[in-house]
Formats: C-alpha cells, structure tokens, sequence
C-alpha cells in the first residue's frame, strides 16, 4: 500500500521505504515571476551537461567542489570530476546504479548511494572504483567522509560508520522510522568528531563519530495531529553549524538553534521547511515550506524580513554570496535577494529542468549551480554600474 499528498512541495510521501506521484494539484499556483529593479547580475563563465540529471526523479544530486575540482553525478549512474577554474572534464566514472545521493567527497574518495542501497566509492584522483557496499535501504542524504570513516544515511532511519578504507561497517545506529514520511532524508553533518543527524521523528541526535555512541538528542519537532499526515515532523533539512550553535528545522514543527556542545536549546520558532538553511554573522536564512524565504535574528530568532513573491515556485535552500542571498527554483531559476531587506536583486535562467540543489558560493562572488537536467554552470557576481 502506498500514500501519497497531492501538493505543489518537492517531496513524496513514503510508506515502508515506496514512494508516489500524487495526482493533478488543485492547489495555490506558483507565483508568477514580476519585473523588479535589477542591481546585480551573474554572469556565466562557463556551463556543462552532466548527463541526465536527477532524469526527475527526486533525488539528492549535488556539485561537491574539492581542491579546485567540482564532482557531479547523475540518476544513471555517472560521476564527473571537472576543473573547477575552465570547466574541463578531468574523467567519468560508469557505476552501474540507480544514484541517488552524492557524490561526497573527502579523504580522496568520491562516494555516491543508490536507490538499491549501494554504497560506491572511486578515487578522486582518477574515478577508478575504490569499494561498493551495501547499506540497509535507499541512501537520499550525501555520504560524508571524516579522516578514515564514511557516515551515510538511509532512508530506514539507519546511520552507519565504515571504514574510508575498505567499506566495512564499523557501527550502526538504528531508527525506526514513522510508518509514514517526507521522501528525503537530511544529510548529516560531521564536525569535532560529533556525527549530527536528524530523523523522521524531528529528533537530532550527536553520535561519537569513531563509535556511534549517542551524546545527545533534541527534540527539534513534537508529531501531533489527528492523521498521519498531520503528524510528519521529518527533519530533511540539512543542518548548519555556525560558532558552537547548531541551526536546524523540521517539516510542520519548528526552527530550532541548539548548543552544539549538550543539545540544549538556546531558542525556537514555528517553522515548516525542507529545503534548506543558511548563516551569516547576524542573520539566518530560511526557505519555508510555501516557497517563502525569511530571514530571522541569530540571537533571537526574530523575524527581520520576509520574501514572499516566489511562493509555491519549490525553491532550494538559500546560499548567501556577498549581500546577497540565493535560491533555485522549479522552472529552473536563480534568484538574487538582497540580505538587507529580502528585496529581489537579481536573476538568471541556467535549466530549464528546474534546480532542485541548493546554489555553492564560491570565494571571489562565484556561484556554481547544477540543474535537475544536469546543466553545471559556474557564474561571477557583479554590480550593474556602481551599486555596489
């Protein structure tokens, strides 16, 4: 049996690790795009096609940029590795699954997941295949490696810990997951030998990375409701760490800021998201789960602006470059929002899939993004006239 919500979000419903297209929406349409005084403009260095993208599918494909290299994969089954300064391919590895996760990169290794649990790692150097393994169920979050362990996640709720060298499994931490789930999985985030993961039932849990032993767990979002649906709290986001406070939020529960050193709370606020967070020095930065983009208070979580004229278009978390702050859409958009007062500053086309990946910035104002049709581009911020 599988259920699924008819809604404009970019996510499925899962029911025991299976997943649907609802039917035909009737609900609130994307916002249409509006003129709006252009103050900056990104200007392409230079695009590729990396194959069939996410082939639409939602899947976790991202650019990873490493030592002056960008890695890149596609849903079936390709991983590049290109220069970073030109765009010139360096090498395509075939895998021969279904990627639906990744690539990470670290520790030279480049390692991706698949949707039939595989675990792939090639060599950064040259993409020559290191190891593969299998995992307990689907990988939708990007395999991170930290010196000689590689953390994933899978979508039963599982996190493991393998060995960077072989891919043996070291340790496991088991979650059941709700009978009933956003389809997405967060991506853990690893730092000061701490593993920070959520879940699907809106808890964030700290594991020692070397033996998976919890250290602390924070409720991020409390199911509640009649119905099933009513009772989704998944964490999906992935979370930010930004001096010693982790920002974190769940769908239909909250934005949290929690002490990365005991989980305790330092503030929340009502939040439903499963896009994506950013954080700069004063502010952090949010796309909610209407397409609305704010920015709050780090100290407080205060609300400070709101940008509401991209509802419903499926934007991607926010990235911040330079006074700016930036976020993808479905119809394949870039658009630039001013960090002052969320005011729209700038915009370009890059696929005409859609991007599903929130946009990487870059030092010196670049921003690279990938496409959900596999379109890489790599773009320069700069000022029309003397905005800046």
């Amino acid at each position: 049996m599988i259920r699924s919500v008819v809604s404009l979000l970019p996510i499925l419903i899962v029911l025991t690790g299976c997943s649907l297209f609802g039917d035909d929406d009737n609900s609130e349409p994307p916002a249409k795009l509006e003129s709006f005084d252009k103050q900056v403009q990104l200007r392409r260095l230079w695009s590729r096609s990396t194959g069939d993208g996410t082939d639409e599918q939602l899947v976790k494909l991202v650019s990873t940029v490493v030592d002056e290299r960008v890695y890149v994969a596609d849903r079936n089954g390709s991983v590049w590795a290109y220069e970073l300064e030109k765009g010139k391919k360096v090498w395509r590895s075939k895998t021969g699954v279904a990627i639906s996760a990744g690539p990470g990169v670290g520790e030279g290794l480049v390692l991706v997941g698949s949707s039939e649990a595989d675990l792939v790692a090639l060599s950064a150097d040259n993409g020559e295949e290191r190891w593969r393994t299998s995992v307990s169920s689907e990988v939708l979050s990007v395999p991170q490696v930290y010196e000689d362990m590689v953390i994933v996640q899978t979508v039963d709720g599982n996190i493991a810990g393998l060995d960077a060298a072989s891919g043996e499994r070291i340790w496991i931490h088991d979650r059941s997951a709700p009978v009933l789930t956003l389809r997405g999985t967060s991506t853990p985030l690893v730092e000061e030998g701490l593993v920070m993961a959520g879940f699907a039932s809106g808890k964030m849990t700290a594991l020692e990375v070397e033996s998976g032993r919890q250290i602390w767990e924070a409720a991020v979002a409390v199911s509640r409701g009649r119905s099933e649906l009513q009772r989704i709290v998944d964490i999906d986001v992935d979370p930010v760490i930004s001096d010693g406070v982790l920002y974190v939020t769940s769908y239909q529960g909250s934005l949290v800021a929690i002490s990365l050193q005991d989980g305790r709370q330092i503030w929340n606020r009502d939040m439903s998201a499963y896009a994506g967070i950013a954080v700069d020095r004063q502010q952090v930065y949010i796309s909610d789960a209407d397409s609305e983009v704010w920015a709050l208070d780090r100290r407080s979580g205060a609300s400070l602006w709101k940008q509401d004229k991209l509802r419903r278009r499926s934007l991607t978390g926010p990235t911040v470059i330079d006074g700016h702050v930036a976020v993808g859409d479905f119809a394949g958009y870039v658009h630039l929002l001013s960090r002052t007062d969320g005011s729209i500053a700038g915009r370009v086309r890059v696929d005409k899939d859609g991007i599903q990946a929130p946009p990487a910035a870059l030092s010196g104002n670049r921003l690279l993004v990938l496409g959900a049709g596999g379109k890489l581009a790599l773009y320069q911020l700069e000022p029309l006239g003397d905005r800046f």
